[in-house]
């Protein structure tokens, strides 16, 4: 087809017979009618949306709650109604509350609160259950140790307490023990820690020893001053410890203290032979803020 073809094709369509006239079409003015029902339509339906969306259903927030509170440890919690705020209808839904960040009411705000705090309860709860579990544990390392020396009569030179650190043995170094100024364990002295070395052997605990002197007035023999005398006993200790009762260097540590951790003041008449001591540790394997529950679970 020609190229005037075309434009007649062309021509065609632009004109219409009118009275036997050809007119051209007129624009249609009217065609922005169409566009703002459109944008009216999209606006109509874009806050519907935000309408739904700012609604809460009550019935599921509480499921949610609920299941919060089970999984925190404390099904118990009642949040602020329990089971019956299962069985609200959604009806009684409220706007979303932006400034309280879940609900729309206090209660709301209340109920996660209850939530967070049933948590540190039940985590309080599981601390104070391991603490009472381990001192369980040391009861037995005491009966055991004390069945040993009973069979030797010496169960009257050992004590026992238990602090954040862990069981405290405390051997009084008296003269049985040790001879004034001097490290070498003597027979009981050597008897006593046969005693105690089997009960902790095979515990994977580490093992400290402390060394402690008196207020010393007469000297310290061989030794330049208190630090030395009872960090030497002390060694005493963890050497019999290692060659005899075969417990891991890597498990045993030796420190002296002088008279600097008196268990009684000068004043006391039991400072003299109280204080003069050595104490096997049995250190506690539990985290530190579940040690610090120690003492006190030894009371529950």
């Amino acid at each position: 087809m020609s190229g005037g073809g075309h434009a007649a094709k062309a021509g065609a369509h632009a004109k219409h017979k009118k009275g036997g006239h050809e007119e051209e079409e007129h624009e249609n003015h009217e065609r922005w009618l169409v566009s703002y029902a459109d944008m009216m339509t999209l606006l109509m339906v874009l806050f519907i949306v935000l309408f739904a969306i700012s609604q809460v259903d009550q019935k599921k927030f509480n499921e949610l709650k609920n299941g919060l509170a089970v999984g925190f440890g404390n099904p118990s919690v009642a949040f602020n109604g329990g089971e019956a705020n299962l069985l609200e209808s959604s009806d009684s839904n409220s706007p979303m509350d932006l400034s309280s960040g879940i609900g729309g009411t206090t209660s709301d705000a209340t109920a996660i609160q209850e939530a967070v705090q049933a948590k540190e309860r039940a985590q309080a709860s599981r601390r104070q259950a391991a603490a009472q579990a381990e001192v369980h544990n040391f009861d037995k390392i005491k009966q055991q140790i004390t069945d040993a020396l009973t069979k030797q009569g010496l169960q009257d030179q050992v004590q026992y307490s238990i602090d954040e650190r862990g069981l405290i043995v405390t051997i009084v170094t008296s003269n049985i023990v040790f001879n004034g100024n001097e490290a070498d364990l003597l027979t009981d002295g050597r008897n006593i820690i046969d005693s105690i070395g089997p009960a902790i052997a095979g515990l994977p605990n580490k093992i400290e020893i402390d060394g402690h002197t008196n207020q010393l007035t007469g000297g310290t023999g061989n030794y330049p001053s208190g630090w030395e005398l009872s960090t030497a006993r002390a060694s005493a200790v963890l050497r019999m410890l290692h060659t005899d009762a075969g417990i891991a260097e890597t498990r045993l540590q030796a420190t002296g203290f002088a008279d600097t951790k008196p268990l009684y003041p000068a004043t006391d008449p039991r400072a003299t032979t109280r204080n003069r001591r050595v104490e096997v540790i049995v250190l506690s394997t539990l985290p530190a803020d579940t040690r610090a529950l120690l003492p006190s679970a030894t009371t529950s």
